[in-house]
């Protein structure tokens, strides 16, 4: 799986920081493999914006195999807590979409009902 990590002007983009949100989005959506392909990561920060989620913000989009691309946003007062949360909510946003697919492929495949004996 491929992340990619994308800044704007506010936020100072060092190790640490693509240390962490690497950390974090694998430790969230780990249990999906090699189902997805590519995570992309936007991070930005408006401070001069006060508002009451927060004026730090973490967009995250998946690529998932077979399926449309699968985005979430959270804000949050500190980055980390924009991150942490984004990757929550990707997760169950993932999962729900994996479920609805799976559902899907079972609903496809016609279902042999055996004739009930008659005694």
């Amino acid at each position: 799986m491929q992340i990619n990590i994308n800044t704007d002007k506010t936020i100072e983009r060092h190790n640490g920081l693509d240390e962490h949100v690497e950390t974090v989005v694998k430790a969230a959506v780990a249990r999906f493999g090699e189902q997805i392909t590519r995570v992309e990561v936007h991070l930005s920060a408006d401070n001069s914006q006060k508002s009451t989620d927060g004026g730090n913000r973490c967009m995250l989009e998946a690529r998932v195999t077979n399926y449309q691309p699968i985005a979430v946003t959270e804000h949050g007062a500190t980055l980390h807590q924009a991150i942490s949360g984004a990757a929550d909510k990707l997760k169950r946003a993932i999962d729900s979409a994996l479920g609805r697919l799976h559902d899907k492929q079972l609903h496809k495949t016609p279902v042999i009902a055996e004739p009930a004996e008659e005694e």
